[in-house]
């Protein structure tokens, strides 16, 4: 199921070579397929956007119905459990709350000699949120990709994504969408959606950019539409990475490991620890409490292919392997995680203490859970409101102040060989 190792410097490149090597390489019939598809839309608008939404997803859409209307918004609420609709509403003031924090002002500061500067914080005009259909319905995702654009203060969120087989979308979806104030929802996935989000059609207006998971059709998507308009990233299967001491929690661990590995068979969950035993422990929590579990299956495979429990000399080397990794998530079960928290420089969110396991982050804390996997949170930032903004610097220089430079401008210009970038400044003091 897992195995106990002891970090040596001979496994230590092995769990991050394996974590880089989940995704399987990207068949070159996908990306043709794909390639096909935008082209298609860009070139045809709603005719192909509907011609792909019948042959992958409804056959009972089409361009009077693609938008989801008022009333169908209103069926979706008298469906949902109230209890459901209660949660996202707390979700919903955790995840603003928590966004709001993020929000940059912009500034201006004047220098002698009459030289202003400064910078404007402006919001994407438009948003297009890409949200997973049928099985893979997840109402957090909606709020977790359209609340940081309504703080950051996007005029139009748009949603899509794929109807079931009768051309419905799944109420709770419709109803998170609601709640989180998306602007305009549209019945459409796949590749074709993302077309229509970064081309417009007829009936779907182009936006600046396009977040949300999907499935490798949407990713490649989102990649070959990169430049026409942003996108957030092409996000890896989803990880976790516990660090724990002699003082951790077993079962709470080994719930926490497989709450991550349930994702898919690819998703990775690791625990690295000081304790031999809370390792052997661990181990068997693992193998009790997955029998009652609905997705064992997946649960089993994704551990035994990309889990591993490490027992390390010391905490500091658990910190250092936690950064080599750089994982999605960071579990420190330690018997005073604050003081570690300085030492860690790589992992996409960290969950602090016995009591702060990751699902309360994907759901209510606040947190963004639209995080980076695959190690780039070595380099990457979980989504925010700074997603959602873009920033114009401005100049103003007196005659004055522009006399005092002029001749340094024309020496960086004259040795780059740009004579015109000189003579713009030479001929205002002519």
């Amino acid at each position: 199921m897992i195995d106990i190792v002891r970090l040596d410097e001979n496994n230590k490149s092995y769990y991050v070579e394996n974590l880089k090597n989940r995704a399987e390489a990207v068949q070159r019939d996908v990306i043709i397929s794909v390639e096909n598809i935008l082209d298609d839309v860009r070139q045809n608008g709603d005719i192909a956007l509907i011609k792909y939404t019948n042959k992958f997803d409804s056959e009972n859409i089409n361009s009077q119905n693609v938008k989801v209307t008022v009333d169908e918004i209103k069926k979706a609420y008298e469906v949902v459990d109230k209890k459901f609709i209660d949660a996202i509403k707390l979700a919903k003031e955790n995840i603003w709350f928590y966004h709001e924090k993020q929000k940059q002002k912009a500034w201006m500061t004047t220098k002698e000699d009459g030289i202003i500067l400064g910078q404007q914080v402006r919001a994407l005009e438009s948003v297009g949120i890409y949200v997973p259909g049928g099985t893979a319905a997840y109402p957090s995702s909606v709020l977790m990709n359209t609340i940081p654009a309504k703080v950051a203060g996007v005029r139009k969120v748009v949603m899509v994504t794929p109807p079931s087989e009768d051309g419905s979308i799944n109420p709770n979806i419709l109803v998170a969408a609601d709640i989180a104030k998306v602007d305009e929802i549209y019945k459409a996935g796949g590749a074709q959606a993302v077309a229509a989000l970064a081309y417009g059609t007829e009936s779907i207006p182009k936006v600046d950019k396009i977040v949300g998971p999907g499935n490798i059709y949407v990713a490649m998507a989102k990649r070959s539409v990169y430049g026409f308009v942003d996108i957030d990233m092409i996000a890896g299967p989803s990880e976790i990475l516990v660090i724990a001491d002699k003082t951790g929690d077993a079962k709470y661990i080994a719930a926490d490991l497989m709450s991550q590995a349930e994702h898919d068979i690819l998703a990775s969950s690791i625990l690295v620890t000081t304790s031999q035993e809370l390792a052997k422990k661990v181990k068997e929590e693992l193998e009790k409490q997955v029998q009652c579990l609905e997705r064992k299956d997946i649960i089993l495979s994704s551990l035994k292919n990309y889990g591993g429990i490490i027992v390390v000399d010391n905490i500091k080397e658990a910190i250092e392997m936690a950064n080599i990794i750089a994982p999605e998530h960071l579990e420190v079960m330690v018997d005073e995680p604050f003081l570690l928290l300085g030492e860690i420089k790589n992992a996409g969110s960290i969950f602090l203490g016995k009591y702060s396991p990751e699902p309360l982050g994907d759901y209510i804390a606040g947190p963004n859970h639209v995080l980076p996997t695959s190690g780039s949170a070595k380099f990457f930032s979980p989504l925010s409101v700074d997603d959602y903004i873009k920033k114009s610097s401005f100049i103003y220089y007196s005659q004055q102040g522009l006399a005092k430079v002029k001749d340094e401008v024309v020496t960086i210009a004259e040795t780059e060989g740009l004579t015109a970038h000189a003579n713009s400044i030479k001929v205002r003091f002519q």
